[in-house]
């Protein structure tokens, strides 16, 4: 499809309204004559997507306007200037998109633009290939779960095809093979949505490539690619509009990919993906464009959503309101799709994700090579974000050099936050055996309820003793939550709860906290420690997103709500959060384990004792989960009385309904 810019047959008339738009976009700027300190992969598609309409059209505006922009980044005699000129993104970019435009209207440019074209192509080419050989086993050579790698290997292979460079597009082609092989099988990503949304769309590029110049189909490879849209879905806010934040996010509207959308809805037959590509490129389009932190952004990536949508491919709105992506930790759970639902995303797994983790450990012992570029991952396992009516309640700080546990939805010790953190690369260097991850996780379509606790401990500093730091997090069907913090420590300690919000927490008359978001509101109650106290403080994260445009600065508040206990050897933490007013909670009485419930939703939690006595409930169990019109669910139970009769009996633990 794109060497030869031939889309599925059909009729296509909206991309095609997007591939004019955006190929006269640029035609009130003057090209540079230098090179900026900024930035310059918005030069390829100002000249691609024009190449493209011309190619379509046959408008010889566009084919005029291509030109000035490939004489403009011809030029230059680098691409790139504050962070690696000619060896990174810059490059990588140009490569790609100056390369389609040779391919598109090389026999319409004149023959000295056509030549100089050409040879420039040739020489950073050449410079990106020989620095990659370089620099293999360091950087993006071969970090093979990072965004730099696939842009600069698509770009490499892009004009490899382009100009009959078998040795650019064998070693792209290498390194895609292994980046394939090497993803996690459920479609997620590190990085998080903004990275997804910059960085995968070449990795289909690169495939698209390969598929037409030597007919080798790797789409199904590995199976990251045919899984990666429902982990982008299930990472959007209700309404659409915004995206959740984990990991390295400028912001919360740098999220959508039409053009990548129409591809996996096309190659996988996901007809969710096809309705949210119109979405994105229809009705989300201009509020992205315009409130994005992400350059280019989303309107270049008009020539992909012309050359991969297929009208054949149904579209459907997504209905799924539970998922779990194992690799990552990462469970995602809502009450519906609109804009005023609830959603909690609540993730712990090791630096990378768990594939990522374990082989880049591999390489480094056996090869000496670092392959696990960390600078987008954040030390957040055992956070969560929480949306509702339309508003960011519970928030992630989005982008940040000096990484923190502070400043996310997590636990101190001693003030302490994870070891070793405070830094860009916040995993480099650090044991193997300090890794987080989930367990007991109930995550079933047909029930309502979700469940899991992330086991953190191993985070923390050594020298603190923690034995013990277990977050169990449990999201009602009528978008509730309650969290369960269990710690022990070797010798005393002071015990933190965090909550991060967009503005300060108001104090009620009855010991609670009002969340606040325009008209959105959620009710925090906190029935232990019976001693905690919430002082509310301001946390301000400062950051530079980008190495190619030093300057550039971001800074987000957070308002901190505070919870400490007195020192001591255990410490438990047992939080409700109620979305809207309406309805508080109350704590259930126990004789073993810990409750919580809303009148019509009863919670009933024991993740370490798994003994859960209370009226009426005998259970051995992590979980009870109860709504008043509804069977029981459980989580790692073995045993079920209610009322006194027994609905569970079993040898091995079960998850899931009972009844």
């Amino acid at each position: 499809m794109l060497l030869s810019a031939t889309p599925p047959p059909g009729p296509r008339p909206a991309q095609e309204v997007r591939l004019y738009e955006e190929a006269t976009r640029h035609r009130g700027l003057t090209p540079p004559r230098t090179h900026p300190l900024a930035s310059i992969t918005w030069l390829g598609p100002a000249a691609s997507n024009p190449a493209l309409a011309y190619r379509v059209g046959g408008d010889p505006a566009h084919l005029a306007e291509s030109r000035r922009w490939i004489e403009a980044a011809v030029r230059l005699p680098h691409w790139g200037k504050a962070h690696m000129p000619d060896h990174d993104l810059d490059a990588g970019w140009l490569l790609h998109h100056l390369a389609l435009a040779h391919k598109w209207i090389g026999d319409d440019l004149p023959d000295g633009v056509r030549a100089l074209l050409r040879y420039k192509l040739l020489l950073q080419g050449r410079r990106m290939y020989e620095f990659a050989v370089a620099s293999e086993g360091r950087w993006w050579s071969s970090s093979y779960w990072q965004n730099h790698n696939w842009i600069c290997y698509a770009g490499l292979a892009t004009a490899g095809y382009v100009l009959g460079k078998e040795e650019w597009t064998e070693r792209a082609k290498g390194n895609l093979g292994t980046v394939l092989d090497l993803m996690p099988e459920d479609g997620s990503h590190a990085e998080g949505v903004v990275y997804w949304r910059y960085g995968v769309p070449f990795l289909a590029v690169h495939l698209d490539l390969l598929q037409e110049a030597e007919g080798i189909d790797w789409w199904d490879r590995g199976g990251f690619m045919s899984q990666t849209f429902r982990y982008r879905l299930h990472q959007t806010a209700p309404g659409f509009a915004f995206n959740v934040d984990h990991g390295d996010c400028h912001d919360r509207r740098s999220g959508h990919s039409a053009g990548l959308y129409y591809r996996l809805g096309a190659q996988y037959g996901i007809p969710e993906a096809q309705w949210l590509g119109d979405l994105a490129s229809g009705e989300l389009l201009w509020k992205e464009a315009a409130e994005s932190g992400v350059r280019p952004g989303i309107l270049p990536e008009a020539y992909l959503e012309y050359l991969w949508y297929d009208p054949s491919v149904p579209a459907a709105r997504p209905t799924e309101t539970r998922a779990f992506f194992p690799d990552l930790g990462l469970l995602a759970a809502r009450t519906g799709w609109d804009d005023d639902a609830t959603l909690v995303s609540f993730k712990a797994s090791p630096g990378g994700g768990h594939r990522a983790w374990k082989t880049a450990a591999k390489h480094r012992a056996e090869q000496g090579w670092e392959t696990l570029n960390q600078g987008h991952h954040h030390p957040d396992s055992g956070s969560f974000v929480l949306v509702s009516q339309g508003a960011f309640l519970a928030v992630d700080e989005g982008y940040s050099n000096r990484k923190r546990a502070a400043h996310h939805n997590l636990l101190l010790v001693d003030g302490q936050g994870y070891a070793d953190e405070g830094r860009y690369h916040v995993y480099r260097d650090i044991p193997f055996e300090r890794q987080a991850r989930q367990r007991d996780v109930l995550v079933s379509p047909d029930c309502g309820w979700a469940h899991a606790t992330a086991e953190i401990a191993a985070m923390y500093d050594p020298a603190l003793g923690v034995r013990r730091l277990d977050r169990t997090l449990v999201f009602t069907p009528s978008g509730r939550l309650v969290l369960l913090d269990l710690a022990e420590a070797e010798a005393a300690r002071e015990w933190t709860f965090l909550l991060q919000t967009d503005r300060p927490t108001e104090a009620l008359s009855d010991g609670s906290r009002l969340i606040r978001s325009g008209a959105a509101t959620a009710r925090v109650r906190q029935f232990a420690p019976t001693d905690g106290r919430f002082v509310c403080e301001v946390t301000e994260v400062v950051a530079n997103p980008t190495s190619s445009t030093p300057e550039l600065s971001l800074t987000r508040t957070l308002h901190t709500l505070r919870s400490t206990t007195a020192r001591s050897t255990e410490g438990l933490f047992l939080t409700a959060i109620g979305p809207g007013t309406e309805a508080d909670a109350v704590r259930v009485p126990c004789a073993q384990g810990q409750g919580v419930s809303f009148g019509t939703e009863t919670v009933l939690l024991s993740p370490v004792a798994r003994r859960i006595r209370t009226e009426g409930i005998s259970a051995d169990a992590a979980a009870v989960l109860l709504t008043s019109d509804g069977d029981p669910y459980v989580v790692a139970a073995t045993r079920l009385e209610r009322d006194g009769t027994v609905l569970l009996d079993v040898p091995e633990p079960y998850t899931g309904k009972v009844g």
